[in-house]
């Protein structure tokens, strides 16, 4: 990955940071306790006295992810349960790998705006806004150029290129959550009645049943 990527990918990660909606710290820092038993709306803290530097420390994100899978994508996603140091300060950094014409298929992040800094290929990114306009706001994004989903908001990004394509990501959460719509319509725990999906697809019970077996695959 080029050194300017880089550079580019930590300006945009230090101004999500002024989007960032989880609370807000009330101390220096609150390492993770990975291992702590304790539930909260988070993680909770070990002694501050026992922090070290490799508690605020990550190596990695220069190493590709493998995109050998059906959709041709790959995140590598750096939040607080992998760098517990980024605990309560409401932020956390990803890279994303595309194989050629590979997608980051449509999703939302509940809980964080994301920030899209490409660094390598062409991505046609794009998101949607809520009922009832719907608009769709599509981008084709070369290296250097950066691009807003705001939180909630459904969105994607297509490798529009026949070469791997490499963005980083800042998000403005420590967990800011992952749905993809495709999963969650058609491989939920238990699954959602064929009925229902038929309703609101507007679609026959064979359809529904074959992409149910076209999304198992």
């Amino acid at each position: 990955m080029a050194k300017g990527g880089f550079v580019l990918a930590i300006l945009a990660l230090v101004a999500v940071h002024s989007l960032a909606g989880d609370p807000s710290p009330i101390q220096d820092f609150c390492v993770a306790d990975l291992n702590s038993e304790i539930f909260v709306n988070g993680l909770p803290c070990k002694n501050p006295k026992l922090a070290t530097p490799d508690d605020f420390f990550f190596s990695g994100l220069d190493k590709p992810g493998n995109t050998d899978n059906k959709v041709g994508f790959n995140v590598t996603l750096v939040n607080a349960a992998r760098l517990p140091g980024l605990n309560t300060f409401g932020i956390s950094i990803a890279r994303l790998d595309y194989a050629p014409y590979g997608l980051n298929p449509p999703h939302t992040h509940p809980r964080g705006t994301e920030v899209l800094t490409v660094i390598e290929g062409t991505l046609l990114a794009g998101f949607i806004s809520s009922s009832p306009n719907n608009k769709l706001f599509l981008k084709t994004l070369h290296p250097g150029d950066v691009f807003i989903f705001p939180v909630g908001l459904i969105h994607f990004q297509f490798n529009a290129g026949d070469s791997p394509a490499v963005a980083i990501a800042g998000l403005s959460s420590q967990n800011p959550g992952l749905i993809v719509i495709a999963d969650a319509l058609f491989d939920s725990n238990p699954p959602i009645p064929d009925d229902v999906l038929e309703k609101a697809l507007q679609v026959d019970k064979e359809i529904i049943e074959a992409l149910k077996s076209q999304h198992k695959v």
